[in-house]
């Protein structure tokens, strides 16, 4: 059986799905691996490094002609017609977003597997793609935002006087928060943050930043996420986060609600109360943006503030992001093979249930059944 890794033909994608590493794993699967050519390049991934793991190389047909194919994101239209019956696709398909690709597996007669949509259970962690690319995400965030800031990130003490620290507000405190408050407190800047979660003050705090904010009741969902606010918690945690942002050099915001649009936290009011000189990083810029005015891909000045629109942040980490995820997907690969290593999907199994939408023709999942 064949594993197919076609390079990713969307724009700014520089991700690759599988690794030379992962290669030599599929290997010992009793897999056979083909590697669409330049698949890598982008990730710094040469033909080469993925032959002598053991693959062989092919054009863009040969590695979609494989009965496992592995994507970083969704295909595209043009790829949509390479699907067959009986094939297994697997990535980061993104279906709430795209209902009608989802559709579309179905009527291809291909099984489909959904990497966001697996469990938040310990046993998933290996698999977990959004915790392994939003690490890297949080990081490249803030690293992004104190290159575009005009000042000194820690204190400086000099014989011609003490410069003071920057100070940065964190606004989510999921895994990219997270890491974002972690890579500004190496930086030797005043860290504050927010979240809606209970589990988010003793996280930030860990860190070394201070929780700014309220914890609403109920505030987090089953799998760990914030749940929407109501209208007065929402009128609540703005009047806080309004307040807060004034005295505010670096803003980095990353919340993000699965399946919705993202929140709107940062109005056009609160940027211009805020310092001349500082930098407003949205990292939900492609899903709606938490930061008004904010664009994916672009910088815009309002009012002396730098408002900065995150796009595809992983995927400018291609070397690392890549290896990551490859590792990520090859150990949900193991659950849908034998140790033959011929197809054998085990429909009772929670992480391939978890993640699978369509199957022989039918959409499956339960989040999507008003399509079936």
């Amino acid at each position: 059986m064949r594993i197919g890794i076609p390079k990713e033909s969307r724009e700014h994608e520089l991700r690759v799905a599988a690794s030379p590493d992962t290669i030599k794993r599929y290997k010992g699967l009793g897999l056979d691996c083909v590697v669409e050519e330049g698949a890598g390049t982008g990730a710094a991934l040469a033909d080469e490094a993925f032959t002598k793991a053991g693959a062989s190389l092919a054009d863009a047909a040969g590695a979609w002609d494989a009965e496992i194919v592995l994507k970083v994101q969704r295909p595209g239209e043009d790829e949509m017609g390479r699907l067959r019956q009986g094939q297994v696709l697997v990535g980061m398909l993104d279906p709430y977003m795209s209902r009608e690709q989802v559709a579309a597996y179905a009527s291809a007669g291909v099984t489909a597997f959904s990497l966001e949509l697996l469990p938040r259970t310990t046993r998933a962690q290996a698999m977990d793609v959004l915790s392994s690319q939003a690490n890297l995400a949080g990081y490249k965030a803030m690293v992004d935002a104190m290159a575009a800031y005009s000042r000194v990130l820690p204190m400086m003490m000099t014989a011609a006087g003490t410069v003071t620290p920057a100070k940065v507000f964190v606004i989510g405190a999921g895994v990219a928060g997270l890491q974002a408050i972690a890579t500004a407190k190496r930086m030797g800047a005043v860290v504050t943050a927010t979240d809606v979660r209970p589990a988010a003050r003793e996280e930030i705090e860990s860190l070394g930043g201070k929780f700014v904010g309220f914890i609403p009741e109920g505030a987090a969902t089953a799998g760990g996420y914030a749940r929407p606010l109501t209208p007065e918690e929402q009128a609540e945690q703005a009047r806080l986060v309004a307040e807060h942002l004034k005295g505010q050099d670096i803003v980095v915001t990353t919340a993000q609600i699965p399946g919705r649009k993202a929140p709107r936290i940062v109005t056009a009011q609160m940027v211009a109360s805020m310092k001349a000189g500082s930098v407003v990083l949205d990292m939900a810029a492609e899903s709606g943006g938490n930061v008004e005015g904010s664009e994916p891909g672009a910088e815009r000045m309002e009012g002396g503030v730098r408002i900065i629109g995150a796009r595809n942040l992983p995927a400018r980490l291609a070397p690392a992001s890549s290896v990551l995820y490859a590792r990520n997907l090859q150990n949900f690969v193991a659950l849908l093979v034998s140790k033959e290593g011929a197809l054998a999907i085990d429909m009772d199994d929670d992480l391939v249930k978890g993640a699978m939408l369509t199957h022989e023709g039918r959409i499956v999942h339960p989040n999507f059944a008003d399509q079936a």
